[in-house]
């Protein structure tokens, strides 16, 4: 490392999916290897990564907040170097360059691997070869991580900006991706979270067949693994074989996150979705009677353009009568340069969210209803972290995913420790976590 570059410190705002923060783990993991001190706190760094995305227009409003508040740190002179990665770096590259001056360097995807270059580059330091060194630096609590199996989208859903921003799906090597595996298990990684944009196309366009659950027979015989969860799952592609696997495979966690995002057929073919409304019932129906022991968490959206009052209605109906275990809700963003933005029939913004209100109120009482049969039952729990505001330790089960869905107190910390599994009896719930006593250790 050059003189003018030692003892520097990075931080990084990591922003979006757990996609993009698997991207960030790798450019910090670099930068340390590089030499560079990775720092918490932004006010004690020189230089500060902001890790962004771009998928709807919140996300790019939060982005473009912390990189406006980095820019204002750096022009008082508190930080040295900022650097802007992720979706939005990807997506208005050229216009951001122009607009925001301030920012050093914009990242896409392809730089990331040559971070310290870049950096060496805004010093005017002679650059060095980048090293394939594999590794990570974790920024989630606990011992479970991302693993990413595959990036972009071939999906061309009307209203979803992916494919633009990252390309067509392309799945990454089978082997690299248990290397990867094994290198988290050997870092105290007990957990994996196998995320892409969709985990059900794996491997298609690699192989020319599906080997997701080639892939995941593959990561349960990693004995430091424990728990194997899958995000994201489509619809159609969820199919017998997979829901066998996961039903019987130990280290799989009963658990899959399936965007349907409507039910009603008119909307679901101008979605450029690939499942019919009987079709997604048909699924569901299996879910629910075959597989029951799958826990099931969907998303849908509300308002999406031509949506009426009947068809928001059968939505809402179809909500109410699933009983889904958990659901997430989106108004719909008009996007640039999607189909959908150039739709007639975009509904009002007071509509999208009176709607959005009263969904959420549906599956609201659902999860009331569904939380008190956990009342009382014992579930092993992976402890995430200690939570010094109230004293308690948090974790969750193989059918809470970790910051996405509810978390678990656990009261008694005599015998808890942070990345070890506990076996927990559920005696409340209090609207965002579960509360539990400790009942015994878990191997």
């Amino acid at each position: 490392m050059d003189e003018r570059l030692k003892g520097k410190k990075v931080s990084a705002i990591s922003l979006g999916c757990d996609k993009n923060r698997v991207d960030l783990e790798k450019i910090l993991f670099r930068l340390k290897d590089y030499g560079f001190e990775i720092v918490e706190n932004v006010s004690d760094a020189n230089i500060v990564i902001v890790n962004t995305c771009a998928f709807i227009t919140p996300a790019k409003q939060e982005a473009l907040d912390n990189i406006f508040q980095m820019c204002l740190l750096k022009n008082s002179g508190a930080i040295e170097k900022v650097i802007v990665s992720g979706c939005l770096s990807q997506r208005h590259k050229d216009e951001l360059v122009k607009e925001i001056p301030e920012v050093d360097a914009f990242l896409v995807a392809a730089d990331n691997q040559n971070i310290c270059q870049i950096i060496e580059k805004l010093y005017g330091v002679e650059q060095s070869k980048p090293k394939s060194k594999l590794g990570r630096i974790f920024t989630s609590r606990g011992a479970y991580a991302y693993l990413k199996i595959a990036e972009g989208c071939s999906n061309a859903c009307s209203y979803c900006t992916i494919p633009r921003i990252k390309g067509r799906y392309q799945s990454y090597p089978i082997d690299e991706i248990v290397d990867e595996a094994k290198y988290l298990a050997d870092n105290g990684v007990k957990e994996l979270i196998v995320v892409a944009q969709d985990v059900t196309r794996y491997g298609e366009d690699l192989y020319g067949k599906n080997r997701l659950v080639e892939l995941c027979q593959r990561l349960a015989k990693i004995d430091k693994i424990k728990w194997i969860r899958l995000h994201y799952a489509y619809p159609e592609k969820t199919d017998d074989n997979l829901l066998n696997f996961i039903e019987k495979e130990p280290k799989m966690c009963k658990y899959l996150d399936i965007p349907l995002q409507h039910i009603d057929d008119r909307i679901l073919k101008s979605m450029r979705r690939r499942m019919s409304e009987e079709d997604t019932r048909k699924l569901i129906d299996k879910l629910t009677s075959e597989y029951h022991n799958i826990e099931l968490r969907t998303t849908f959206i509300v308002g999406y353009p031509s949506e009426t009052k009947a068809d928001f209605e059968k939505l809402c109906d179809f909500v109410k009568k699933t009983r889904f275990d958990y659901a997430g809700f989106f108004p719909y963003y008009r996007e640039e340069n999607t189909p959908s933005y150039f739709m007639e029939g975009q509904v009002s913004e007071f509509t999208k969210k009176r709607r959005l209100k009263k969904i959420q109120k549906i599956q609201s009482n659902v999860v009331t209803e569904k939380t008190k049969e956990k009342i009382g039952k014992v579930f092993t729990v992976l402890v995430d972290y200690f939570d010094e505001n109230t004293g308690l330790y948090v974790g969750h089960t193989e059918f809470l995913s970790p910051t996405v869905d509810f978390g678990v107190e656990i009261v008694d910390n005599e015998n808890v420790k942070v990345g070890e599994f506990v076996k927990v009896k559920f005696v409340d719930f209090n609207g965002e976590n579960y509360k539990g006593v400790y009942y015994e250790s878990s191997k």
